[in-house]
């Protein structure tokens, strides 16, 4: 299920650095390994209070290098998207997906919430949507991903490469280095506040999430694979 722990996050980050530094690169497509995941998100065991410090900053630090990256850059998404994973791909400049993917942020399940989706899901996908995606963890299909923006492509499963590659081909047809240029421009006009924002969203996980008791709770509950009793405090 492509589960993110703390060092798997650290070697994609080592991976990106090498992208950056690739002047010959035009494209960097991200995918799951397998057909059952993109990602299943970031490791609860990472979830504690002792290791959320240093989760954050490997997550967040994959994050901010995707959105620094000189390429354009494509998530390629097959069956779940969920949590860290889904922040992971939203922060792709495109992303196809099968008719089976999904996509969630479930962390609300667990007594948590997803920071980069907090700081930046409303303005991507409107506050709405982003409301009924963080605060309820529900799934969404590939198509309602497609409808309210998320994503940009959804085929059939055995259309998937065939589709990516002309994805690609639609790209790699353009200048690199005007490519390069104009998703310059793009991520400086959406991304303006994105930061403010990302540090106000890790400063109320780490200052107010962790002092709650459900924080906790959430994760031991799942863990222990049972329901979780919310002690709403």
């Amino acid at each position: 299920m492509n589960v993110l722990d703390i060092e798997l996050l650290s070697e994609l980050d080592q991976v990106l650095n090498r992208c950056a530094d690739d002047g010959g690169a035009d494209l960097v497509v991200l995918k799951g390994a397998g057909e059952r995941a993109f990602s299943a998100g970031v490791d609860i065991r990472d979830h504690t209070k002792e290791k959320v410090p240093e989760m954050l900053e490997v997550v967040h630090g994959v994050v901010r290098k995707l959105l620094g990256l000189p390429q354009v850059t494509i998530a390629a998404v097959r069956g779940a998207c969920l949590g860290g994973g889904c922040e992971i791909a939203s922060s792709c400049d495109l992303i196809v997906a099968t008719e089976q993917s999904w996509f969630a942020t479930p962390e609300i399940r667990v007594g948590c919430y997803p920071p980069v989706a907090l700081a930046r899901f409303s303005q991507l996908i409107g506050y709405h949507r982003a409301a009924e995606m963080i605060l309820t963890g529900r799934r969404f299909s590939a198509d309602e991903a497609y409808a309210m923006g998320l994503i940009n492509r959804v085929c059939a499963a055995d259309q998937f490469d065939a589709e990516l590659q002309r994805f690609v081909h639609e790209l790699a047809e353009q200048s690199g280095a005007v490519l390069r240029v104009a998703v310059k421009g793009l991520r400086a006009v959406s991304l303006k506040g994105f930061e403010q924002a990302l540090q106000y969203s890790e400063q109320l996980y780490c200052r107010e999430l962790l002092q709650t008791a459900d924080v906790e709770e959430g994760i031991k509950a799942f863990l222990d694979k049972r329901p979780p009793a919310w002690r709403h405090r």
